[in-house]
């Protein structure tokens, strides 16, 4: 059964460029040139990835992107973003909103069907484990990719729940930012370690009172502990 790629672009050029590299790869392309549009097909048609441009007309990318991750229904799936800016808060602003990826204009078409088919297979490869994970009174279903604690349930996005299930799994242990970086986003060299800290900060936001067993482990990275440290 194919994947499905949804593209929300307004540029005809770069949807003429993914849409063909993306369609060599196997993938079924849809095609939105504008925000609303694009969030409509989203919640309609559930693609297994969606490619957001940052700038487009009627709601921007920023606004899209939110509206995906904080419903339910939606929040699971993948978004690389597309960006022409290079500065770094509107890189950090995407990750903040949930994007598990993003891409910087002008970019290899090769580089961004990878980057998803990257994002597609972590995904199912979490999804392959059936078995539940239990620490105290944090529960990890790993099938459904869902996680709670105290019994009410955690609203993750993707990322946050492989950082939180790379923590989990690797309790007592520190995880380096680097670590961090290949284990949950599959990056091997040359990213930006401050994804990881966006992304670990809207994590303990979500845990709440057990924010305190995450710890940073200054100047390498974090590690989860049974008890909080003193």
């Amino acid at each position: 059964m194919q994947d499905t790629v949804l593209l929300v672009e307004d540029e005809s050029d770069v949807v003429d460029l993914l849409r063909y590299h993306f369609k060599k790869a196997g993938f079924k392309v849809d095609v939105m040139n504008s925000g609303d549009a694009g969030l409509a097909a989203a919640r309609a048609n559930r693609p297994d990835a969606v490619i957001l441009d940052l700038m487009l007309p009627g709601m921007t990318g920023i606004e899209v992107c939110r509206a995906l991750k904080a419903d339910r229904e939606t929040s699971m799936i993948p978004v690389l973003m597309l960006t022409a800016r290079s500065e770094v808060k509107d890189r950090v602003k995407g990750l903040e909103i949930g994007a598990d990826d993003y891409v910087t204009k002008p970019f290899s078409p090769k580089e961004v069907v990878l980057r998803v088919q990257g994002l597609l297979r972590r995904l199912r490869n979490a999804a392959d484990e059936v078995n539940l994970l239990e620490v105290e009174d944090l529960l990890i279903d790993k099938a459904e990719l869902k996680a709670s604690a105290g019994g009410q349930r955690l609203d993750l996005t993707t990322i946050e729940f492989k950082l939180l299930l790379s923590l989990v799994n690797n309790r007592g242990r520190t995880l380096t930012r680097e670590a961090l970086l290949t284990n949950v986003w599959g990056y091997s060299n040359g990213a930006d370690t401050r994804t990881v800290d966006t992304h670990m900060r809207r994590l303990r936001e979500k845990l709440g009172d057990h924010s305190v067993k995450v710890e940073t482990v200054r100047g390498l990275g974090y590690r989860f502990n049974l008890a909080p440290t003193s």
